[in-house]
C-alpha cells in the first residue's frame, strides 16, 4: 500500500506556523477564503481527484505527537500557549471544498483563519505528488540524483553562497525532497542553510528558515485601519509578535514601490532584511540598496532573500552582482525538490481572496501573479497605493 503523502503536521513550510501563532494571539476570530490556482494551461485532475481526495481525508486525522510539539517548543520564538493549543488542533475537513469540473481541479478553503493556515503547503505537497504518482511511475532517479549532484557541483566553489530548500509545496514527493534535503546537508554543509520544511529541519538537525507569507499580509487589507495603512498594521502586529525575531520582511504584495513608502527608517533599522518573491530581481534589489543608502543605512548588514522561481544558475549569477553590497541568500524551491522529469512542473498556488467577507489581494511585481477575486477591488486598492493594476488571475 502507498504511504500516505503527509503524515506528520510538521511536514510544512515555517511560516505557516509563525503566522499562525500571530493569528492565535491578535485576531483569533477572524474568517478566511482562500483558493487554489493551476497556472500551467490544460491540466486534467480527473484521474487524480480520488486520490486527492483521499490523501485531504487522512491529512485531516493527523495530530501533532508529544515529541513533535517538543520540538516546535524549542524553538525560541513559539510561546507556551500556541504549543498548548497546538495540542489539541486537528485539521477540519469540512472548510474544504473539492471538485473536479470538466478535468480542472476546484479547490478552495473556507473557515477560520486560526483553523484553516495550515492547509495551504500540504495540500499543495499532496496534489503534486499525487499528481506525479500517476503521469510519472516509474521516473528516472539516477538522471534525478545526477541533476542534484550537477546543482552541488555549480555551488560548491561560491564559499560565501548561502541557500536553502523552499520546495514543499511542489515537490515531486515526499520521499524526494528530504533525500535532496539530505544529500545537500550532507555534501554543501556551509552553503546549505537548510530548509522551510519543519519536519526536515528537525532530522537534519537545522534551524527551519522562513518568516511570513502575502496572506498576512493581505489579511490586513481588512483588518487594518485603513487600507492605506494596511502594510504598516501588518508589519506593526508582526514586530508586536516577535519583538525583533524573524525580522525578513516580504515587499511585492502591493509591488515594491509602495512598500518602500511604508518602509520607513523605523521599519528598516527593525528589520533584519527583505525578501523578493516577484519582479525582477536585478531592479529590485537596486531599489532595495538605493532605499538603505538613502535612509543612511548601510546594506552590507541587510539579509536580501531571493525566492522567486529560483535556479541554482540564476542564483549565482545575482550573488556574483550584489556580493560585497548586502548579504543575500537564496530559496531555491521547485528546480531543488521537482527536477524529477523532462517535463517542468506544474505551476500552481494557493491564496487568501478574502478576509471577513472582504475581499484582498496580491498586486505582486509581476504580470500574471496577482490574484482577486474582485476587479473593482482590485482597482480601489490599486489607486489607494499609487500602482498601476497588473494582470489579474480570479481563481
Amino acid at each position: 500500500m502507498t504511504e500516505p503523502v503527509i503524515t506528520t503536521l510538521l511536514d510544512t513550510d515555517l511560516y505557516k506556523y509563525t503566522m499562525m501563532q500571530a493569528v492565535l494571539h491578535q485576531h483569533p476570530a477572524a474568517e478566511v477564503e482562500y483558493r487554489f490556482r493551476c497556472r500551467t494551461p490544460n491540466v486534467d485532475f480527473s484521474a487524480c481527484f480520488n486520490d486527492i481526495s483521499r490523501e485531504i481525508d487522512h491529512l485531516c486525522t493527523l495530530q501533532l505527537s508529544d515529541d513533535e510539539l517538543n520540538y516546535l517548543a524549542g524553538l525560541d520564538y513559539i510561546k507556551p500557549d500556541f504549543i498548548h493549543f497546538l495540542r489539541l488542533f486537528r485539521l477540519d475537513r469540512r472548510f474544504v471544498h473539492l471538485e473536479c469540473v470538466n478535468g480542472r481541479l476546484e479547490l478552495s478553503i473556507r473557515g477560520p483563519w486560526l483553523h484553516t493556515i495550515l492547509f495551504e503547503v500540504p495540500l499543495l505537497a499532496i496534489i503534486s505528488e499525487v499528481y506525479c504518482r500517476h503521469h510519472y511511475p516509474k521516473p528516472n532517479w539516477e538522471q534525478a540524483r545526477a541533476r542534484t549532484q550537477h546543482k552541488m557541483d555549480l555551488l560548491a566553489p561560491a564559499e560565501g553562497f548561502r541557500f536553502s530548500d523552499f520546495g514543499t509545496r511542489r515537490r515531486f514527493s515526499a520521499r524526494w525532497q528530504q533525500e535532496v534535503v539530505q544529500t545537500l546537508a550532507a555534501g554543501l554543509p556551509t552553503q546549505f542553510s537548510g530548509t522551510s520544511n519543519l519536519a526536515l529541519s528537525r532530522l537534519i538537525d537545522r534551524p527551519p528558515m522562513g518568516t511570513m507569507a502575502h496572506e498576512f499580509l493581505q489579511a490586513f487589507q481588512a483588518l487594518g485601519p485603513r487600507l492605506i495603512d494596511s502594510q504598516k498594521a501588518a508589519l506593526d502586529a508582526w514586530v508586536s509578535e516577535y519583538r525583533g525575531r524573524l525580522g525578513i520582511a516580504l515587499t511585492d504584495v502591493v509591488g515594491m514601490d509602495a512598500f518602500l513608502q511604508d518602509f520607513d527608517l523605523y521599519y528598516a533599522k527593525l528589520f533584519d532584511g527583505l525578501r523578493h518573491d516577484s519582479g525582477d530581481p536585478v531592479i529590485w534589489t537596486e531599489k532595495a540598496l538605493a532605499h538603505y543608502r538613502k535612509l543612511k543605512i548601510d546594506p552590507n548588514g541587510k539579509r536580501l532573500v531571493y525566492s522567486d522561481s529560483l535556479t541554482v544558475s540564476k542564483a549565482l549569477e545575482l550573488y556574483q552582482r550584489f556580493a560585497g553590497q548586502c548579504r543575500p541568500a537564496f530559496g531555491i524551491g521547485t528546480h531543488l525538490t521537482n527536477d524529477v522529469t523532462n517535463t517542468p512542473p506544474l505551476s500552481m498556488v494557493i491564496k487568501m481572496t478574502r478576509c471577513n467577507g472582504q475581499a484582498v489581494a496580491k498586486l505582486s511585481d509581476s504580470p500574471g501573479k496577482a490574484m482577486c477575486e474582485d476587479a473593482g477591488y482590485l482597482a480601489y486598492l490599486s489607486q489607494v497605493f499609487g500602482v498601476q493594476p497588473t494582470a489579474v488571475n480570479k481563481n
